[in-house]
C-alpha cells in the first residue's frame, strides 16, 4: 500500500497555535497549485509503481480551493499512478468552508472521507484560538456532510488549551461523541516558539498547561472515547470498528508515501525527503523542472528508531519478531532490563513477542522509544 499527501499552503487567516507551512496571502494560489500538478508529474517514478490506496489532502487548508481545483489535481493523480478503486481520498477542511453546496461538489468529485477541523465546541476557546468558525458552524458542516452520505468522518478536538478546565474538556468530549463520528483525532495545544501563542508565553501573557493537567485531561479523553466504543488505536487517534485513518495509519506501519506541495514530506523505504517550506522558493525549483527536496538517506539506526517510535505509538506495538530478522536489532538482549521495569510498572505489555504500551505509557510514549533507540551509529 502506498500514499499520497498533497499539502496545500494556504489559510484564510492563522491560528495562534498553528507553526505548519501556509501563507494566508493567496495571490499565487493558481501558480502554486499548478506547481503541484508538475511536481506529480516529476514525481511519477518516486513510488516505483506501487498502487495507490489513500490520496490526503492537508495544509494548510484544503478547502479553501474550489471543488474545481481539488478534481484538477485528482485527475492529475489518476493519470500519474495506479489509484485503487476502494481508495481512501481524505479532504482537511474547515467548518466555515464546508456548506452543503461545498460539501456536495466535494462528494462529486471523489472525496470520501472529511477530517473537520473543529478544535473546540466552546465559542470562547474558538476565539481564543483565533479559528474562523463559530460552534453552530461546526455542527452544520457535520450534519450537512451526514445528510450529504459522509459516511467516513473525522474530528479534530484540542485540549491542554490555556484558560479552559478539566469539566469543560469534558463537555467537550460529550459533544463529540453525540456527534458519533468514525473517528476522532485530539492533540495536546503545543504551544510553538514562532506562533502568536509563543510570543504571548514569552511575555507571560498566557500560561502553558502543565503536563500533569495535559495528562489528566488525555486520560479523560481515553476513558471516555474508549466507553463510548472508540478503539484508541494511536497515542492522538481514535476510531470506531473499521474506521481508523487508513493514510495515517501507513505513515506508523512504514509504507511508502509521497508527499507533494511547498513543506511536504515524502518516504520509499530507503529515505525521506522534504520540500522547501517556502511558496516563492517551490515556483521557482518547479520551474526548472527540479523537485525542491532535501533527501536523507536512512542508515539501520535511522529504519529502527523510526520503527520504534511509531510502532510504540499505537495499539499494534512494535514486533521483536521484525526488528531481529529485518534490522538484526535484538532489543530484549539490549534493553531487557528496561522492559521489564516497563511490564512491572504496568507502562508496557510484552505478548507473543510485541512490545505494546498500555493506557499509562502511551502517556510517555515518545520518551519510551527514545530510551530503546539504537545508538550505534550515532
Amino acid at each position: 500500500m502506498a500514499g499520497i499527501y498533497i499539502h496545500i499552503p494556504f489559510c484564510k487567516q492563522a491560528c495562534h497555535y498553528c507553526d505548519f507551512h501556509f501563507s494566508t496571502n493567496t495571490r499565487k494560489k493558481l501558480q502554486v497549485l499548478e506547481g503541484i500538478a508538475t511536481e506529480i508529474a516529476l514525481q511519477q517514478n518516486y513510488l516505483a509503481g506501487e498502487q495507490i490506496d489513500t490520496i490526503y489532502f492537508g495544509g494548510g487548508t484544503p478547502s479553501l480551493l474550489s471543488a474545481e481545483a481539488l478534481d484538477r489535481i485528482l485527475k492529475v493523480i489518476e493519470q500519474t499512478f495506479e489509484i485503487s478503486a476502494s481508495a481512501e481520498i481524505t479532504l482537511e477542511g474547515n467548518p466555515d468552508d464546508l456548506d452543503f453546496e461545498k460539501l456536495k461538489e466535494l462528494k462529486n468529485i471523489g472525496i470520501n472521507r472529511l477530517s473537520i477541523g473543529i478544535q473546540s465546541f466552546d465559542n470562547a476557546v474558538l476565539k481564543f484560538l483565533n479559528r474562523a468558525h463559530d460552534t453552530t458552524t461546526a455542527l452544520a458542516s457535520f450534519h450537512n456532510a451526514r445528510k450529504l452520505g459522509f459516511q467516513n468522518i473525522s474530528i479534530d478536538l484540542m485540549y491542554a488549551i490555556p484558560g479552559q478546565n478539566v469539566e469543560e474538556w469534558r463537555n467537550n468530549i460529550q459533544q463529540a461523541i453525540e456527534l458519533n463520528p468514525e473517528h476522532i483525532s485530539s492533540y495536546a495545544l503545543t504551544v510553538e516558539e514562532k506562533t502568536v501563542f509563543g510570543k504571548w508565553a514569552a511575555r507571560n501573557k498566557i500560561k502553558i498547561i502543565d503536563n500533569d493537567v495535559s495528562a489528566e485531561e488525555m486520560v479523560l479523553l481515553i476513558d471516555a472515547l474508549e466507553g463510548a466504543g472508540y478503539h484508541h488505536y494511536e497515542v492522538s487517534n481514535f476510531s470506531k470498528p473499521g474506521s481508523v485513518s487508513k493514510h495515517n495509519s501507513s505513515y506508523w506501519k512504514g509504507e511508502k508515501y509521497l508527499g507533494v506541495g511547498p513543506s511536504a514530506h515524502s518516504y520509499d523505504g530507503g529515505s525521506r525527503q522534504y520540500n522547501i517550506s517556502n511558496n516563492h522558493l517551490y515556483l521557482n525549483s518547479i520551474q526548472l523542472q527540479k523537485i525542491p527536496a532535501i533527501v536523507e538517506p536512512l542508515t539501520l539506526d535511522d529504519k529502527i528508531n523510526d520503527y520504534l517510535l511509531t510502532r510504540l505509538r499505537t495499539s499494534w506495538g512494535a514486533d521483536l519478531k521484525k526488528l531481529l530478522q529485518d534490522y538484526q536489532y535484538d532489543l530484549l538482549k539490549l534493553h531487557g532490563d528496561y522492559v521489564s521495569r516497563l511490564v512491572d510498572h504496568k507502562h508496557a505489555l510484552l505478548s507473543n513477542e510485541t512490545l505494546i504500551l498500555t493506557k499509562s505509557g502511551r502517556l510517555l510514549a515518545d520518551k519510551i522509544a527514545a530510551d530503546l533507540f539504537s545508538m550505534t551509529c550515532m
